[in-house]
C-alpha cells in the first residue's frame, strides 16, 4: 500500500475530476471556437467552468482566466505587472522565501533593470507586514507574495499587505501566489486589495497542466502569450478543455467538503505532532505551520536524502525540505536562518484530504527505522 505525503508537490487526481477529463476527450471534444454544434457545446462547458472557478477566487467570470498551471499564472502577473508600470518605477517588493516561480521572474527583471527588495522571514518563517510596508517606496510598482508558503505553512498577512499598498501607493499592482492556500483558506482578492491571484489544479485533485489567473476588472495586462485571442485576447491558445472542466470538478468537489477537510487534515497534523514528540524528543520543528496540510520537521543526524530512502523502501512519499530539481538548499529554511545540520535533516510531510491515520502510522514506522540507522 502506498503512503503518499508530498501533496504540497502534487496530488491524487479527484475520481470526479478523472471522468471529467475523460468525458471532454471522448465525447465533448469540440474546440470551444467552432461555430458548428460541438463547438457550441465546448464553448458552453468553458463558460459554465468559468463561472465555478471565478467563484472559488472570488471573482467574476471576466476576472477570469485559464491558464497552464501555477507558474504561468504567477510569470504572466509578475512580468505583466512589471512591464505594464515601469513608466511609473522599477522597484519591486517581494518576500525572500517565495516559490521558485516568483524569484525566478524577480531575477529575470533585476537583470531587465528592475530593483527587487526581497523582505526576510522571522525565525518561524513569518513575514511582518510591517517590514514589507517599510519596504515599499514611492517607486514601488508591484508587490507580489504567496499566501501560504510550500514549505513551512505559514500564512502570510495578504490582508495588512495589500492596505499598506494602496495606502502608501495606490497605482502600484499587488499580487498574491495562493497555490498553496486554495481550499485550505477563503480566496477574498478584493478584501485583500489584490489585482492578480495565481492557483493551480495540481494541488487540489485536478490534472497537471491547469491553473487559472484572477485579474481585476480594472487591470489590464498586456497578453503574456499570444495568437488567436483565446481567454477574451489574454491568453491565446484553444482551451484545454479536459484539463478545465476537471479542474472545475475539482473545485466543485472540494469547496462543498472544505471544512470538513481541513478539520480532517487539522486531525491528522495534531496526531502526527504528538506522536512525533512522544517518539522523538530531539526533533525540532520547522517554522510555526499556520496551516495545517504542511509540517516540516527535522531530525538532526538524519540526513534528508538518506531518511527519503529509508521511507521510500516503506512505500511512504514525503519531500525533503532540503530538496530541489538539482539539489540545493531550501532558500525558504534558509532565509529562516536555520544551520545547515537543521537544513539539511529537513522533512516536509503535506497532507491531502484522503489521507489516514494509517499513514501517519506508516511514516512514523520509516521515521523510527531511519533513526535507528542514521542515530546509531
Amino acid at each position: 500500500m502506498i503512503h503518499y505525503l508530498d501533496n504540497a508537490a502534487t496530488s491524487r487526481v479527484l475520481p470526479a475530476a478523472a471522468e471529467a477529463a475523460v468525458h471532454m476527450m471522448r465525447e465533448e471534444f469540440g474546440n470551444p471556437s467552432s461555430l458548428h454544434k460541438m463547438g457550441i457545446e465546448a464553448a458552453r462547458v468553458l463558460k459554465d467552468s468559468r463561472e465555478a472557478v471565478a467563484a472559488v477566487l472570488g471573482g467574476t467570470p471576466a476576472e477570469t482566466y485559464f491558464t497552464s498551471g501555477g507558474t504561468e499564472s504567477i510569470n504572466t502577473a509578475i512580468f505583466g505587472a512589471a512591464r505594464k508600470n515601469r513608466h511609473a518605477g522599477r522597484h519591486i517588493v517581494t518576500t525572500a522565501i517565495e516559490h521558485a516561480a516568483t524569484l525566478n521572474a524577480c531575477r529575470r527583471l533585476e537583470s531587465e533593470g528592475f530593483e527587487v527588495t526581497y523582505v526576510q522571514p522571522t525565525a518561524d518563517g513569518h513575514i511582518l507586514a510591517e517590514n514589507m510596508e517599510n519596504a515599499m517606496r514611492e517607486d514601488t510598482i508591484l508587490v507580489s507574495c504567496m499566501l501560504v508558503n510550500n514549505e513551512v505553512g505559514t500564512v502570510l498577512p495578504v490582508a495588512e499587505i495589500g492596505r499598506a499598498l494602496k495606502r502608501k501607493n495606490p497605482s502600484a499592482l499587488f499580487h498574491v501566489d495562493a497555490v498553496q492556500g486554495l481550499f485550505r483558506l477563503p480566496l477574498t482578492p478584493k478584501k485583500w486589495n489584490c489585482d492578480l491571484l495565481s492557483v493551480s489544479g495540481h494541488k487540489i485533485g485536478a490534472p497537471k497542466g491547469i491553473g487559472a489567473l484572477y485579474m481585476k476588472r480594472d487591470v489590464r495586462l498586456a497578453p503574456y502569450i499570444v495568437g488567436g485571442g483565446q481567454e477574451s485576447g489574454f491568453r491565446s491558445g484553444t482551451e484545454p478543455m479536459p484539463q478545465i472542466a476537471a479542474f472545475t470538478a475539482a473545485c466543485r468537489e472540494r469547496a462543498a467538503q472544505m471544512d470538513e477537510d481541513v478539520a480532517h487534515v487539522a486531525m491528522l497534523k495534531d496526531y502526527l505532532t504528538e506522536q512525533v514528540n512522544a517518539k522523538f524528543d530531539f526533533v525540532q520543528w520547522n517554522g510555526q505551520g499556520d496551516v495545517p496540510h504542511v509540517v516540516n520537521l527535522s531530525l538532526p543526524g538524519c540526513k534528508s536524502e538518506v531518511m527519503l530512502r529509508v521511507l521510500e523502501s516503506k512505500n511512504v512519499f514525503v519531500s525533503a525540505g532540503s530538496a530541489c530539481s538539482k539539489g540545493k538548499e531550501s532558500p525558504v529554511l534558509r532565509a529562516m536562518g536555520l544551520d545547515k545540520k537543521r537544513i539539511d535533516s529537513a522533512l516536509r510531510i503535506s497532507f491531502a484530504p484522503f489521507n489516514t491515520k494509517e499513514d501517519v502510522d506508516a511514516l512514523l514506522e520509516g521515521l523510527e527505522a531511519g533513526v535507528r540507522m542514521l542515530r546509531r
